[in-house]
């Protein structure tokens, strides 16, 4: 009988020559990017500071009641910690991608597609639907981010003008808004966005500068505070921290559009000093704002500060307009999705003045539906968490964990690849646990909300 060992063990040995010789490859996606409007550096980690520093840090004082400021601490720094991880996989299994199949760049969902082809025989059978799977979580979470941006402009633009003004129905400082986001929505670049982007990031900064003036106003004091929440809020404070820190749906179209995408990932690149800076400051008025105002702490830091004051009004406004400006560029995200992986392949027959109409009613359309549907919010805190959980567990932990196992399925060993699949392995579970446990309390709390009142 003829000993067929030697001839898998050749057939094997040339699999991993031909695939080391792909990656060997003096290929470089990044030397064959070709980017009509790239960013810089800082213009990039702006863009980065705003995608994260949104309404989310301002729910960080109930994230931390619910967790404790103990445990709130440990846990924002340890989410943030690997948020970061799962962003930096995911870039990184992106390059090698791209660089095995020699194409400049991909975005999230192309890149899941990708690595599930060329991951293990059992999930190749999954390949083709990936698209749709992350784009449907990534409209979901961008096209909720909006809603809750929306209605908290309007909330506190009513609670600053309340002083000056006959008291206004929030509703009608809603449909004000419409017409001014409808239109810096039709900003169709984000290099154009960047001076905003700037100018936003200053206001916010001068926002938080005085919020924290409040918050150590007075001696602080831990007497009353808990170090441990109860158990059953803590999928609250988990979908808060999620939605707050993460901004995975604008990382790969910021990353794909630099002018030195290289620095994005490097040690003291784009990735480390932005999420570095969003972890101190989120746990900075987690802690403190918890600390200052104590229990029943509402689900904006906001609608805390004195009533009456100027400093208070002046911060209300603020946040309002940065805000605003931030709106853009989490929409940018939902309107890329949109039009350029599911209209504008369909219009290609159609002119060039065709088509930019029919983008211009695409971002049009896109805003009001995010406009009609942040009507009916009527808690942002479990709105909040809700999407953090459903849609950020999935998409910035479990996904990219199952991204990089399969990008690099091929060329690991057999023990790297054990190492490889039972490293992520713990980090998608813990993701999935989120979305499970997290979208029911949220839920579960909502309804609780409307059958209450």
């Amino acid at each position: 009988m003829k000993d067929n060992s030697n001839c898998f063990h050749i057939v094997e040995l040339e699999d991993k020559k031909k695939i080391t010789k792909e990656l060997e490859g003096d290929y470089d996606p990044y030397k064959h990017r070709k980017v009509q409007h790239p960013t810089t550096f800082w213009e990039t980690l702006f863009h980065l500071l705003k995608g994260s520093l949104g309404t989310g840090i301002l729910a960080m004082p109930k994230a931390f009641e619910n967790a404790g400021y103990m445990i709130g601490v440990i846990g924002t720094i340890t989410i943030g910690l690997l948020s970061t991880y799962c962003i930096r996989a995911l870039i990184k299994s992106e390059f090698e991608i791209c660089k095995r199949r020699k194409i400049p760049s991909m975005t999230y969902p192309k890149t899941m597609e990708a690595s599930l082809e060329e991951g293990p025989q059992c999930f190749r059978r999954f390949a083709k639907y990936c698209p749709h799977i992350t784009n449907t979580f990534l409209l979901v979470y961008q096209l909720g981010t909006c809603c809750v941006y929306t209605v908290f402009i309007a909330e506190n633009l009513k609670k600053a003008l309340d002083n000056f003004v006959t008291s206004i129905d929030v509703r009608i400082y809603m449909a004000a808004l419409l017409l001014p986001l409808i239109l810096i929505n039709w900003v169709r670049n984000l290099k154009l966005l960047a001076p905003l982007s700037t100018i936003a990031n200053g206001i916010t900064f001068i926002s938080f500068s005085i919020i924290l003036y409040y918050l150590f106003r007075d001696p602080i004091s831990f007497e009353g505070k808990d170090k441990v929440g109860e158990m059953s809020n803590f999928p609250l404070f988990l979908g808060t921290v999620l939605f707050a820190l993460e901004a995975i749906g604008v990382i790969m179209p910021l990353e794909n559009e630099m002018k030195n995408p290289k620095s994005f990932i490097s040690n003291f690149g784009i990735l480390n000093i932005g999420m570095g800076i969003n972890i101190v400051l989120y746990v900075s008025m987690g802690l403190f704002g918890y600390i200052w105002h104590g229990k029943g702490v509402d689900g904006t830091i906001t609608k805390n500060l004195p009533e009456g004051e100027i400093l208070s009004t002046v911060v209300q406004i603020l946040l309002a307009i940065s805000i605003f400006i931030t709106h853009s560029l989490q929409c940018y995200v939902a309107i890329d999705i949109s039009w350029n992986e599911y209209i504008q392949p369909k219009i290609k027959h159609m002119s060039a003045t065709v088509q930019l109409l029919v983008e211009y009613v695409v971002r049009t359309v896109i805003v009001i539906i995010t406009f009609i549907l942040s009507i009916s919010i009527p808690e942002l805190e479990l709105f909040i968490s809700l999407f953090g959980a459903l849609c950020l567990s999935a998409l910035g932990i479990s996904f990219p964990a199952l991204i990089q196992t399969c990008a690099f399925w091929k060329v690991r060993t057999h023990r790297e690849r054990i190492f490889l699949a039972t490293k992520n392995f713990a980090v998608i579970m813990f993701g999935f646990l989120g979305l499970i446990i997290g979208t029911y309390t949220s839920l579960e709390k909502i309804i609780h909300k409307f059958t209450s009142n």
